[in-house]
């Protein structure tokens, strides 16, 4: 997914459970698998062959039907801020489909019994915990040294839209430009498949984003905001 992957266990027998090594191998030939289907980097992944107007419907992977649905969703949930099929090369869904990813590969721990877990793909997070909290740093997109925020997470998802790592490359759908007023804006909430999509939304924008995604969905906010100089 043109990104890193991390993913942190916390208990008392990690080292010498029996069940930990094949539940992370898990985790990560589930996002493999998202990759290959969904990646805009790879000729041959069906989202590319969407994107080429050579994947009939008829053979589009059940993942690849769920993420379509989802994207329809999100436009609507969005006012049409996030719009995977009105952005520069055609449908990219890389705004949605990460979360989703990641939030999914989570599910293969959940055989894992009394350990808390933080999936972290790019700094968008997944996490849960039964002891203390995650603390998760928000880097500040003018210098990478420093943070804008640090949270506190426990159960549900964390994801960061802006500039820092990609430029510009999120636009507003309606007017096809790119946002000029924010660097980057963090949202927090029950899952991160969502908090993906409103961050992205967010960010693409603008404005007073803070009461706009608290309006979106209750329970879900922006828990860090940079706004351009």
């Amino acid at each position: 997914m043109g990104t890193q992957v991390s993913l942190h266990l916390r208990g008392h027998r990690v080292d010498t459970d029996p069940a930990v090594e094949p539940a992370v191998a898990a985790v990560f030939g589930h996002l493999r698998a998202a990759d290959e289907l969904f990646s805009t980097y790879r000729p041959g992944s069906q989202v590319s062959a969407l994107r080429r107007d050579e994947l009939p419907r008829g053979q589009w992977h059940p993942w690849l039907t769920e993420v379509v649905a989802l994207c329809e969703e999100a436009r609507e949930r969005t006012d049409g801020y996030f719009d995977p099929w009105r952005l520069p090369g055609g449908f990219d869904p890389s705004g949605l489909v990460k979360g989703w990813a990641v939030e999914n590969a989570a599910t293969h721990l959940s055989r894992l019994c009394g350990y808390d877990h933080y999936l972290n793909a790019g700094g968008d997070i997944t996490a849960a915990t039964f002891t203390r909290p995650w603390r998760v740093g928000v880097e500040d997109p003018t210098d990478p040294a420093s943070f804008l925020a640090v949270l506190e997470l426990r159960t549900g998802g964390l994801a960061t839209s802006g500039t820092a790592a990609r430029g510009d490359h999120i636009v507003d759908p309606h007017t096809g430009r790119h946002t000029s007023n924010l660097l980057s804006v963090t949202v927090t909430g029950p899952t991160l498949l969502w908090a993906d999509v409103f961050a992205t939304a967010a960010f693409a924008r603008g404005g007073n984003v803070t009461r706009w995604v608290s309006a979106l969905a209750p329970g879900y906010e922006v828990a860090a905001l940079a706004r351009a100089p």
